[in-house]
């Protein structure tokens, strides 16, 4: 069946990254930032780690960012729903901090104009824990812009996260395709390649390849950019 849309991960895909140190830069920074608001550091990351919780355990039922605000009021009260805009201050200004973990990909936005020339829809199916702010940000840090993609999904827009199979049929639905219309590119073995199970195409990038399980990844078409545009090319 012909490929009408292309689901790319963010983080580790279209943006090459550091994880491990884009986290300690991210957590390190944000909690600086709450500090004087009356968020001690180490509770508020703590806070934070299990608010994310609650949005990988999403069913459905509500967004993810209703998720996460439900648990972090909980924890700290209603007041600090009046500390959203100290949030959105931070990923306006200091959130750049961790920009030093992540390097553009030149041919990440050639790959996406080309599929975008050929009439194929172009996702942004990264794992949506963070605000759009901030997703828009770190879109910027990969040398794209937001209008590159016909979706991107984000904490306001998803009631899943990955590796639930329901985040990827609420992107099919969103679409209006088929899985086997789509191909998923992602560089994380648990949370990008279970969508082979909806029979959805995958591709795993190994530029900053994500492999907790150790699974066998020769099961999965892979390989680095320059693979993975020579496979696009094929399929499509």
């Amino acid at each position: 069946m012909a490929i009408k849309a292309v689901l790319f991960d963010l983080d580790g895909t279209l943006l090459p990254m550091d994880q491990d140190l884009f986290i300690r830069l991210y957590f390190k920074s944000l909690s600086e930032k709450l500090a004087p608001f009356g968020y001690e550091p180490k509770q508020f990351i703590e806070t934070m780690w299990t608010c994310i919780g609650d949005m990988v355990r999403n069913n459905g039922e509500r967004t993810n960012e209703m998720a996460f605000w439900s648990r972090f009021t909980s924890i700290y009260g209603e007041k600090a729903e009046k500390d959203t805009k100290v949030f959105e201050e931070y990923y306006n200004a200091e959130f750049d901090l961790a920009k030093s973990a992540c390097r553009v990909n030149p041919f990440a936005k050639k790959l996406i104009d080309m599929l975008k020339e050929r009439g194929i829809a172009v996702a942004l199916a990264t794992n949506p824990v963070f605000p759009r702010i901030a997703t828009h940000k770190r879109i910027g840090w990969a040398g794209l812009k937001p209008s590159d993609f016909a979706l991107i999904t984000t904490y306001e827009n998803s009631s899943y996260c990955k590796p639930n199979l329901g985040y990827y049929k609420e992107i099919l639905s969103t679409l209006g395709v088929s899985a086997e219309e789509c191909l998923m590119v992602g560089n994380d073995t648990r949370d990008d390649m279970p969508a082979k199970a909806l029979n959805m195409r995958v591709f795993l990038l190994t530029d900053c390849l994500i492999n907790q399980s150790g699974e066998d990844i020769d099961k999965y078409p892979n390989g680095d950019f320059l693979t993975l545009i020579s496979y696009v090319e094929k399929i499509i």
